[in-house]
C-alpha cells in the first residue's frame, strides 16, 4: 500500500508558532497518508482547540505527535534527512526541486524538516540534514505558509509512492522469459501455417515481432490472453483442413 512506503517518515517541524498551521499540517500529512509528526521546542499548544479544529479528522496525528527539545532529538534513528529553505544560502549546499529529492525519502527511516514560520530554518539547523529542498515560486511573492510547504511536500511524496506502488505491482506481473518464449514459439507456428512467414526468413520477422511485443511488457494475464487467440486460431484451421479432406 501507499501508506506502507511513507510510514517510516517523519514531519519535523522546528519551534511551530501557529497552532492553526500544526493542524492544518496535522490534516494534509493524513490526506497523504503520512502518521509520524514531530515537533521541536513547539512555540504553541498543538492540542489547543483552534489546532484541533483545523486538523479536523486528523486530531489523532496532533495526539500522537512527538515533542522534542532539540533537532537532533528528532532525527534519532533517521537515516536520511531533508530540509526545506526558501532562501539562498552562503554555506555551499546545493537546493533541489522537491520532486527531485524527495523520493530519497520513500521507505527508510527518514525525516522532512521544516523551520519556524517566522525565520526558517537557520543555517546551524540546516547543518543536520543531507540534501535541501526549495518549493518554487513566483518572484512577485516567494514566501510560503508552512502549512502550504507541507502540503506541497507532501503530496509529492504521496505521488512518489503511488507510483512507486504502480511501478512494484506491474513489475511482479510482468510475463517472464521463459512464458514469453513459449508464446513466441507458438505465434511463429501459427504464421507458418496460414503462410505470413516463411522458413528462410522466418527468424528475422519474429525478431521485429519480439520488439513490438517486448516494448508493451506483457503480463502473464496478458499472454495468456495472447495465447488463447492463438489457440482458437489453431482450432479453426484443423477443422478447415477436416472440411476439406
Amino acid at each position: 500500500m501507499v501508506e506502507t512506503a511513507l510510514t517510516g517518515i517523519r514531519i519535523v517541524l522546528v519551534e511551530p508558532a501557529g497552532a492553526l498551521n500544526v493542524g492544518a499540517i496535522a490534516r494534509v500529512m493524513k490526506n497523504s497518508g503520512l502518521e509520524h509528526l514531530v515537533l521541536v521546542n513547539p512555540q504553541c499548544d498543538p492540542l489547543s482547540g483552534e489546532a484541533q479544529l483545523m486538523a479536523v479528522h486528523a486530531v489523532d496525528i496532533l495526539e500522537n505527535a512527538v515533542q522534542v527539545g532539540t533537532l537532533p532529538e528528532a532525527l534519532v534513528n533517521c537515516t536520511r534527512a531533508i530540509a526545506t529553505t526558501a532562501r539562498d544560502r552562503d554555506t555551499g549546499i546545493t537546493l533541489e526541486h522537491p520532486r527531485t529529492a524527495l523520493p530519497w525519502l520513500i521507505e527508510q527511516n527518514t525525516a522532512l524538516i521544516f523551520g519556524p514560520e517566522y525565520r526558517g530554518l537557520s543555517n546551524e539547523e540546516l547543518k543536520y540534514a543531507q540534501r535541501f529542498v526549495r518549493i518554487p515560486t513566483s518572484d512577485r511573492y516567494p514566501s510560503l505558509n508552512l502549512a502550504a510547504s507541507v502540503a506541497i511536500c507532501a503530496y509529492e511524496l504521496f505521488q512518489c509512492a503511488m507510483q512507486t506502488e504502480t511501478a512494484s505491482t506491474s513489475n511482479s506481473d510482468v510475463a517472464s522469459l521463459d512464458i514469453l518464449e513459449g508464446y513466441y514459439q507458438q505465434l511463429e507456428q501459427i504464421l507458418l501455417d496460414i503462410g505470413y512467414l516463411y522458413p528462410h526468413t522466418a527468424a528475422s520477422r519474429m525478431q521485429k515481432f519480439r520488439q513490438v511485443f517486448n516494448r508493451t511488457q506483457l503480463t502473464t494475464s496478458e499472454v495468456a490472453m495472447l495465447r488463447g487467440v492463438l489457440s482458437q486460431i489453431q482450432w479453426a484451421l484443423q477443422q478447415k483442413i477436416k472440411e476439406q479432406s
